[in-house]
Order: structure tokens, then sequence, then C-alpha cells
């Protein structure tokens, strides 16, 4: 298999690389590759990211892999990837919009109606609007069908009551994709309607939670009696666990990352031979294993993108992909804090903010435990974890 760039890739990598030198600035290397520290909430910063979300879509940068119909150039999954790792050594704030683009586009495209879809996507993909994702609840996270926040029918409206916890940038989103419960006599996964939730309807309160880190990048969010019209409903009326899979997978070919983190590890193997740490056997070892994920992770990501080429969706390889890139953050950033010692730890470390984002990876997106229960059964064929 030749996996280098076709003929065609080059010309489009080549096209990525013009428009991006001289629409940005290349990043200058700082050795943090955390993912939380990449959402910037800031009032300042929501405004320089909306208008470099609106300058990609007028170029048509933008929701590269949507159908040409939707705004999207209708670009190969490769191409998707190209632009990622192309975009990577630029200074933008590209990850404030992955939640909308990379999730709720795909969803909306596959299950909303032509209403729906006029309505949102355009905004979206702009980055005029901005969406968040309202699925996990205090006791419905790896266990997502066990979800409690109800919604029930009052003529044109759903009145929708309940929590929901670890919302990403919920904050500052003017859109959710919330699911509810709207038919509780209803067998476990069935009764669950996907809902498109305006942010700013009465009864929502959003409360950020401190991480340790310092940042609020996650949020409890609370419903008192908030009404939500009968079409933004997407998809059918309890049948919204077919919607939501749809997300799913697309988030976790999202934190999957699509790309290897090529930079992280160069940025790493730099920091060893600075420090005269790659003279030490034992780091020398692990930094192999962490060079062995991320080419392990490179190659998965090949076998991700013949998925969607043939089928238009990531296989279950997406799962594997998330739990490796997990690790890879964890391994990378907690190598790098033992190679620095005690200056590692100091406040204001650019490996320590990575480290401390790390465990984050580990829940977010389906949690270690639950990604290995779905590789075993649905990948390596082992029998299914017994149910109560």
């Amino acid at each position: 298999m030749d996996l280098s760039d076709s003929p065609e890739e080059a010309a489009f990598r080549s096209e990525c690389r013009t428009w991006l030198d001289a629409n940005a600035t290349r990043r200058t290397a700082s050795g943090e590759y955390g993912v939380l520290s990449l959402f910037r909430s800031a009032p300042d910063d929501l405004v320089v990211a909306k208008a470099w979300q609106a300058s990609k879509a007028d170029a048509g940068w933008a929701g590269l892999t949507w159908p040409a119909e939707y705004g999207g150039r209708g670009a190969s999954p490769m191409q998707q990837v190209i632009f990622n790792q192309e975009v990577a050594a630029f200074d933008v704030p590209e990850v404030l919009f992955a939640i909308g683009v990379l999730m709720a586009g795909p969803t909306l495209i596959a299950h909303a109606t032509p209403e729906q879809q006029a309505r949102w996507l355009p905004p979206l993909r702009r980055g005029e609007e901005i969406w968040c994702q309202l699925f996990s609840e205090p006791d419905a996270g790896s266990d997502l069908a066990s979800l409690k926040t109800k919604a029930e029918r009052d003529g044109d409206e759903w009145v929708v009551n309940g929590q929901k916890v670890w919302s990403s940038g919920a904050q500052y989103s003017d859109w959710g994709m919330l699911l509810v419960r709207t038919d509780p006599d209803a067998q476990k996964h069935a009764g669950i309607t996907w809902i498109g939730l305006d942010m700013r309807t009465p009864g929502i309160t959003v409360r950020p939670l401190k991480q340790m880190n310092g940042g609020a990048h996650f949020n409890e969010v609370f419903f008192e009696d908030v009404r939500v019209p009968t079409a933004h409903v997407v998809g059918d009326v309890n049948a919204g666990w077919t919607v939501a899979i749809t997300t799913l997978l697309n988030e976790r070919l999202m934190a999957g990352g699509l790309l290897g983190q090529d930079e992280m590890v160069d940025s790493l193997i730099a920091l060893a031979k600075e420090r005269g740490a790659n003279r030490d056997p034992l780091v020398r070892d692990r930094l192999a294993r962490v060079l062995e994920l991320t080419h392990t992770l490179r190659y998965l990501n090949y076998r991700m993108l013949t998925d969607i080429s043939r089928t238009g969706m990531p296989g279950p390889e997406a799962s594997i992909a998330k739990l490796m890139t997990a690790r890879l953050y964890a391994n990378a950033s907690d190598l790098a804090l033992r190679i620095l010692g005690p200056a590692g730890a100091a406040c204001g470390s650019p490996w320590q903010a990575s480290r401390l984002e790390a465990p984050a990876l580990r829940i977010g997106g389906g949690t270690d435990e639950v990604l290995k229960n779905i590789i075993g059964e649905r990948i390596l064929g082992l029998p299914r974890e017994p149910k109560p």
C-alpha cells in the first residue's frame, strides 16, 4: 500500500498550505498539546474565533466533507485529514467549532428535515452559531440510555425538565444537541428524542465546572420547564437513539483525531535532547513507546478513512483510535514532566497544562472502560457484558 500523497492529494495539500500561509499565522512551538485549552471562551477569543470560521466558510474551507448543497465542498475524508494536518501548524481557533461542524453538522445532514437544515446548517458552518452537546447526565454517562431528563408534550411544544453535565462550551453556545426521554414507559433505548435546543430559552441555567487546570471547559446545565417547539425535533419522536448514534460515532471520530500527533512527539523528543535525557535508556524506551503509539494511530486512522470512503461512516476502529489518543496524550505529557523534573510541576508550565487535561480525554467521548467493552464485543467478538 502506498500511503504517500497521490498527485491529487499533493495538489490539495499545496492549496491548503497556500491559503493558510496567506490567512493565518504559523504557531510557535509552545509544548502545550492539550485539547481543552484550545476551547477559547473569553469574549475577545470568541470574536476572533468567529471571524476565523467565517473566513474559512467564505473561502470554502469550512465543512469540507459536507455535500455541496449544504455549503461544503464534498471533499473526501482524506482531504479533510490533509487540511487538519496543515492547519495544525497554525495558531488558529479550530477546536471551538468542532462540536458543531464535526458532530452536529453530519447529524443534521443525515436526519434533519430540509427546513431544519436550511435554518441551522449555514450559521453553524460560518461560526455565527456555536453548538454544544447535551447528552450526559449525573446518572447517565457511560450508560447514556439511562438518561432521565424528560420532555412532556404540551400542544406544539415540549416542556423539558432535568439536568445535563460535562457539556463542553455550553456557557457560550447558541444551540445544543439535547437528548430527552419522551416516553417513560418505553424500553430503555426507545422513548428517547433528539432535539435542537436554543440555549437562550428561558428556564435554562448553565453552571461552568472549575477544572484542576484552572479552566472551566465543562458545564452542568439545568432545565426547569423549558419550552421547545415540536419543530425542533430531529428525526422521529421516540427514535432519537438512532440519531444520537450518528452524533456519537462522529464524536469518537473527532476525538480520535484522524491524524498522527507528530508535532507533539517531535516536541517531546526535542525536549529530551535539550535536557540530555535522551541518553537515559529508560527515557529512550518510553520515547519509543510514545512514538509507537503515534504511528499506530496514524495507520489505524487510515483504516477508519477506508470505512468512511466505503460507507460514509467511521467503523468501530474509531473506538480504538479514541482510546489510544487518550493514552498517547497521557503518556507523552507524563514523560515530559518526568524529563523536566520539579520545574515541570510549576504552575504555568505548558506540559503541566497538557498533563492536567489528559484525564478528561479518558472520559469524554466514551470512557476507557466503555470503549474496551465496545472493542471486545463488536470488534473481537467476545461475549457481551452481563446485564443486571
